[in-house]
């Protein structure tokens, strides 16, 4: 049986989305503030990616309590939200490499605190080249890279 592609996995439903209720007594609810966990569906990711304007931000913070309030959940399970928006990156570079125009600009969308995502399609630094290519600075704390400003380019979600 061959391997699914990105954009197989990205269209793959796998009865997404459901909302988990988790016990008020586990370590996550406490630190999460309650016990409903929304696990979003790959294709809802892409949906938020997709609005991201030239020039503007989202982080993958602001995407996760985005669709939790969508779907009446306490939060967004972060786990599934890192695999999914990877996953929308790589589908969208597939259908790049076959030619295919409706890409997603997925090097909008930042890590925590404007942190750039290694495991996008060409790692840090194909993500600071598309980034800078739309006016963006990025800078350097350590090994890990940053958006200066990020927050000044927010979108908010509505």
């Amino acid at each position: 049986m061959a391997a699914k592609t990105f954009n197989e996995k990205l269209q793959a439903p796998k009865g997404l989305p459901c909302v988990k209720e988790i016990s008020l007594n586990s370590p996550m609810a406490r630190k999460m503030g309650g016990n409903k966990m929304l696990i979003a569906a790959p294709m809802q990711y892409d949906a938020i990616m997709k609005q991201i304007p030239e020039g503007r931000l989202i982080t993958s913070d602001e995407i996760r309590d985005f669709l939790a309030k969508q779907h009446q959940a306490d939060f967004t399970c972060q786990l599934t939200a890192g695999i999914f928006i990877n996953i929308v990156a790589q589908a969208s570079r597939e259908r790049e490499l076959f030619g295919q125009n409706e890409l997603t600009p997925y090097w909008r969308t930042l890590k925590k605190n404007g942190e750039l995502n290694e495991k996008y399609p060409g790692g840090l630094a194909g993500q600071q080249k598309l980034l800078e290519a739309e006016g963006h600075t990025v800078i350097q704390k350590g090994p890990r890279k940053f958006v200066k400003d990020f927050q000044d380019k927010l979108v908010q979600l509505k």
